[in-house]
């Protein structure tokens, strides 16, 4: 089930960047990556290609002991500046096929999300050997276009260049001596397990009329890339039940502040203040009357 996202009337976002007030199954699929790569970060110089709104490179930025925010757009970095201000955390301008860091200068690489945003796949892997160091790691995800496009029929208009899991998988190859592939699926919680230890798991879903056997298919591959590192991984779960929580708390509201809004109930307010301005008086003549005697 895709969780719809709630009204939100102070601002309006382009759709492309996940924005932190999305709560929804899209928050979870994001977060559970940034999970994944807080695992490696502890101590290290780490790279966030397109950072968006910030809260990725914030994660990493807990453990890390650098993290530097990468987005093309201006107005991505001056809000993620001010919203995460740390000594260890800063976002700056640049693009994936055009990095404005040193070369040999970064530790890890993060990148999800990025890669189906442009065509320039050569030119940012080129970009991203540059900056990393001899023993560098890159983290990368990508949708898988014959889940996420041909088989469910929908098109994201902000994506220019989808890759199939093969071809994304020849790409990283081409650029790094040790890859570890990685499928992510998404149920009311999210999943992670490798390319070899995919293993078979029955999962159902239904309602009070009907349950049945479900096959879900990974909608994103993910990389661990490294010419000298040998990469493990452990299968891996994300709850996503506190974004449910806040989905629905903010739903609560909006919906509530909607209601507040409508003309009945403006009315209403103006009908029964009368009587709540006489309760009010009648509560004070009472604590009066109590405090006499």
């Amino acid at each position: 089930m895709r969780l719809k996202k709630p009204i939100r009337n102070k601002y309006i976002s382009s759709g492309e960047r996940l924005e932190f007030y999305d709560f929804s199954n899209v928050t979870i699929e994001h977060l559970h990556r940034y999970a994944i790569a807080n695992d490696f970060v502890k101590s290290k110089v780490v790279l966030d290609i397109a950072s968006g709104e910030g809260y990725g490179s914030n994660i990493l930025s807990t453990t890390a002991a650098q993290v530097i925010g990468v987005d093309i757009d201006i107005e991505s970095i001056k809000n993620a500046n001010k919203k995460y201000a740390k000594n260890n955390l800063k976002y700056i301008l640049g693009s994936a096929d055009n990095i404005p860091l040193e070369s040999n200068s970064i530790d890890i690489v993060v990148s999800f999300e990025t890669i189906e945003h442009h065509d320039k796949h050569e030119e940012m892997m080129l970009e991203i050997k540059r900056v990393l160091k001899q023993e560098g790691i890159l983290i990368m995800s990508s949708p898988d276009k014959k889940y996420y496009t041909d088989l469910s029929g929908q098109i994201n208009p902000f994506h220019i260049k989808e890759l199939y899991f093969e071809e994304f998988k020849t790409l990283v190859n081409n650029y790094f001596n040790k890859t570890t592939f990685l499928f992510q699926k998404a149920y009311n919680f999210n999943s992670f397990v490798s390319e070899q230890n995919n293993f078979d798991i029955t999962i159902y879903s239904g309602d009070n009329t009907k349950i049945e056997e479900t096959i879900n298919q990974p909608l994103y591959n993910i990389v661990i890339a490294s010419d000298i590192a040998e990469i493990r991984i452990k299968p891996s779960f994300f709850n996503g039940k506190n974004i449910t929580d806040l989905y629905f708390q903010k739903l609560f509201k909006e919906k509530l502040q909607i209601i507040h809004e409508t003309i009945s109930f403006r009315i209403g307010k103006i009908i029964v203040f009368p009587f709540f301005y006489i309760k009010k008086i009648m509560r004070k003549i009472n604590r009066d009357k109590a405090l006499n005697n």
